[in-house]
C-alpha cells in the first residue's frame, strides 16, 4: 500500500519551502551597465562630431561665449521673470475660460443649442488660426484703435490672444474628459432629482477633471514655451532681452542663456506630466482588473 496518502500527507505536514535564492548583482546591474555604456558611446560620439569640426572654434565663441553668457544673464533673467508672471496669470484666465466653453457645449437642454453652436464656431476659428499669428493681430491691432476704456498695451492683448487660442484645445481636452464619464453616471444622478447643472458639477465634473490632468499638464508645459512669442509685439521677456543683448554685442551668448532658463522651467514639469500619466495609467488598470 502507497504511503502517499492523505492521512500519510497529513502527518508529514506541509511540504518545505524552496531555497532562497540570492541577490544577483550581475544580473541587476548588467542593464543598467549597457544602458551607461551605450549612452557614453553615443553622445561621446555626437561630442567629439561637433568640436571636431572646422568651425567649432568660432561657434563656440559666437554662441557658448562665457564672459557673454555672464554679462547677458541679469537682464534675461529680469525678462524671464516677465515670462514666468506672463504664464501664470494666461495659464489661470484659460483654465478658467476653457471650462465654462466645455460646460457650455456640455448642456443638452434644447435651449442650449445656440449656446452649444456658438462655442463650436469659437473652438474651430481659434485653433485654426496659429498663435503667433493671434499675437501679432491682437498686440498690435486693438491697440491701434485706441477704443475708448480699454487698455493699450501690447502685453495685454497679447495675453488675451494666448488665452482665446489655448482656451479652443483646453475646452476640448475637458470635454473628452466629460464625455469619457459613464452615461450611467449622469443617469443615476438624474435619477436622484438632480438637475443637469446640478449633474454635471457634483457627479461628472469632479470625474472628468481627474481623468484630464495628464493632458492638462503637457499643455501647461507647451503654454510656458509659447509666452516667448510675445517677444514680437515688444515685450520684454527673456527672448526679447537675449536679442538686444545680441543686436548690441553681435554674440549669441544669450539666446543660450535664455533657452537654458526655460529648460530649467519646463524640464521638470515634463518628468511630473510623465509621473501623472503613469499613475493615472496604473490606477486605470486597477479600475479594470
Amino acid at each position: 500500500m502507497s504511503d502517499d496518502t492523505p492521512d500519510h500527507r497529513a502527518r508529514r505536514g506541509p511540504p518545505p519551502p524552496p531555497p532562497r535564492r540570492g541577490f544577483d548583482w550581475r544580473a541587476a546591474a548588467l542593464p543598467s551597465a549597457i544602458s551607461a555604456i551605450s549612452i557614453l558611446i553615443v553622445f561621446g560620439a555626437l561630442g567629439w562630431a561637433i568640436t571636431s569640426a572646422e568651425q567649432w572654434p568660432r561657434i563656440r565663441l559666437q554662441f557658448f561665449n562665457l564672459d557673454a553668457m555672464i554679462a547677458a544673464f541679469p537682464r534675461v533673467l529680469q525678462g524671464f521673470w516677465v515670462n514666468i508672471q506672463v504664464w501664470l496669470t494666461v495659464l489661470a484666465a484659460i483654465l478658467a475660460w476653457a471650462l465654462a466653453l466645455a460646460i457650455l457645449r456640455s448642456l443638452r437642454a434644447p435651449w442650449f443649442a445656440p449656446f452649444r453652436l456658438m462655442v463650436v464656431i469659437y473652438i474651430d476659428l481659434f485653433r485654426g488660426v496659429p498663435v503667433l499669428l493671434l499675437v501679432l493681430l491682437f498686440g498690435f491691432g486693438i491697440p491701434a484703435l485706441n477704443l475708448p476704456g480699454l487698455p493699450n498695451s501690447g502685453l495685454f492683448w497679447g495675453g488675451v490672444a494666448m488665452v482665446l487660442s489655448y482656451a479652443a484645445y483646453v475646452a476640448e481636452i475637458y470635454r473628452s474628459g466629460i464625455d469619457a464619464v459613464h452615461e450611467g453616471q449622469r443617469a443615476a444622478a438624474r435619477s436622484l432629482g438632480l438637475t443637469e447643472w446640478q449633474t454635471l458639477r457634483y457627479a461628472i465634473l469632479p470625474q472628468a477633471l481627474r481623468n484630464v490632468v495628464p493632458a492638462l499638464m503637457n499643455i501647461v508645459v507647451a503654454l510656458q514655451k509659447d509666452v516667448a512669442l510675445l517677444s514680437v509685439i515688444g515685450v520684454r521677456d527673456a527672448v526679447r532681452e537675449a536679442q538686444i543683448y545680441t543686436a548690441t554685442t553681435f554674440n549669441y551668448s544669450s539666446l543660450i542663456v535664455a533657452a537654458g532658463l526655460f529648460l530649467l522651467a519646463t524640464i521638470p514639469m515634463a518628468r511630473l506630466a510623465d509621473y501623472l500619466t503613469r499613475r493615472d495609467r496604473m490606477r486605470r488598470l486597477q479600475m479594470a482588473g
